[in-house]
């Protein structure tokens, strides 16, 4: 069978048994039957399939419930292919399909606003009550800092806002602009934490009416307003602090070079911003095709030089960069952890289908920051060089 032949020289560490839609078993791998992952293939048109193009049929079929597990699971399974795989392409056809997919729509994919609002739309706006099932008390659908990686989900989000809002360094009565505030509590704690004024936008209607109302239950609507506006709509402002966390991944590469100048020109003299954003410690390559088909249209995490170039032209200096490595791994543990423990909830609101199409996106970014190319690079951005301190003490004193 050529798919067994390939798997298995594609697997050099760990194994699993392949059985086959003619009921065939195959030892994929360290050649152990007694293997805890056993994979069962319903349809045999996969057979060919995964062969070509793994990167997107695996996810269809898992989803569709053409691959099932009579041992193991899931996400079993996708730590051991990514460890295999790491940052390396599947296979020469799915590197050929990715390059032909990724140049297709680079060529083709504009996000202007209207396309922008859609795409948005299109994740963030299915459900709040979905997202509210595995995500902490905060709302925060983003990369948690993990000082330890057994802190809780609710601590490692706290982290994450703290040391965002020490590294802007922000002053009393400060204007602070926040692109992609989503359920609104890193506004709000900056507000709380920083006495200062925010002010959140986003193109989530649904993220919009949940921020207004959270700042009038908490009595901050004085300090902290939102607007259901795209950041290219923003004109004739200046803040002294802006923040970033999440969104740039929607921005699109055709719009790096206008988002960066409009924070240039959005930014104060003065003034320090914090952009918080996947990206890749791979070169540039196609986005990946089931993500950007069914999870995340329009979505894209870049590689480090495709943001160095546009931030150099907008004018604006890298003050500090950081890597988190592995935090969004331990995050994505605990977004899938409580996803599944929640699984009659979601059934309740979406059926079968959905609920392993979104398994499979939780459970193969998990391996993917674990084993993978992806990692979170914050940047923070002033215009002069004396801006922002000259070590990073502040940040931890």
């Amino acid at each position: 069978m050529q798919l067994a032949n390939f798997l298995n020289k594609l697997f050099k560490k760990g194994g699993f048994i392949l059985e086959d839609a003619s009921g065939n078993e195959h030892v994929i791998g360290e050649k152990n039957k007694s293997s805890k992952i056993k994979l069962k293939i319903l349809d045999k048109s996969l057979h060919y399939k995964l062969l070509i193009y793994p990167d997107l049929y695996f996810g269809e079929a898992y989803t569709d419930g053409k691959i099932i597990f009579k041992k193991g699971n899931l996400t079993d399974f996708l730590n051991t292919a990514l460890e295999n795989i790491g940052r390396a392409e599947t296979n020469k056809w799915s590197a050929l399909l990715n390059r032909l997919r990724g140049s297709y729509r680079y060529i083709t994919n504009f996000n202007f606003i209207k396309k922008s609002r859609m795409n948005v739309a299109h994740h963030y706006d299915i459900s709040d009550e979905l997202y509210f099932l595995f995500l902490d008390p905060l709302k925060q659908y983003s990369c948690a800092y993990f000082k330890n990686k057994d802190d809780s989900l609710e601590k490692a989000q706290q982290n994450k806002i703290d040391h965002i809002i020490k590294k802007l360094n922000i002053k009393p009565n400060q204007k602070v602009l926040d692109i992609g505030c989503g359920w609104g509590s890193l506004a709000t704690e900056i507000a709380k934490q920083a006495k200062c004024t925010v002010t959140g936008i986003t193109l989530s209607k649904n993220q919009y009416k949940f921020c207004v109302d959270t700042a009038k239950k908490l009595n901050l609507d004085n300090q902290v307003s939102y607007k259901l506006i795209d950041y290219r709509e923003i004109k004739n402002e200046k803040f002294d602090r802006i923040v970033s966390v999440g969104m740039f991944e929607h921005v699109g590469r055709k719009f790096y070079n206008k988002f960066f100048k409009q924070v240039f020109d959005l930014l104060s003299d003065r003034g320090i911003a914090l952009i918080h954003t996947i990206g890749s410690i791979n070169p540039p390559r196609g986005p990946h095709p089931w993500i950007t088909k069914y999870i995340f249209p329009g979505g894209y995490t870049p590689s480090l030089s495709e943001v160095t170039g546009p931030i150099e032209k907008s004018g604006l200096i890298i003050s500090d960069l950081e890597v988190l490595k592995i935090h969004y791994a331990h995050t994505l543990r605990h977004w899938k952890e409580r996803f599944t423990n929640n699984k009659e909830k979601v059934l309740q609101m979406f059926d079968e289908k959905f609920f392993r199409m979104f398994e499979f996106y939780l459970s193969s970014c998990e391996a993917a920051f674990k084993y993978g190319d992806q990692v979170v690079y914050q940047f923070l951005l002033s215009k002069k060089l004396d801006t922002t301190p000259v070590t990073r003490d502040y940040i931890y004193n």
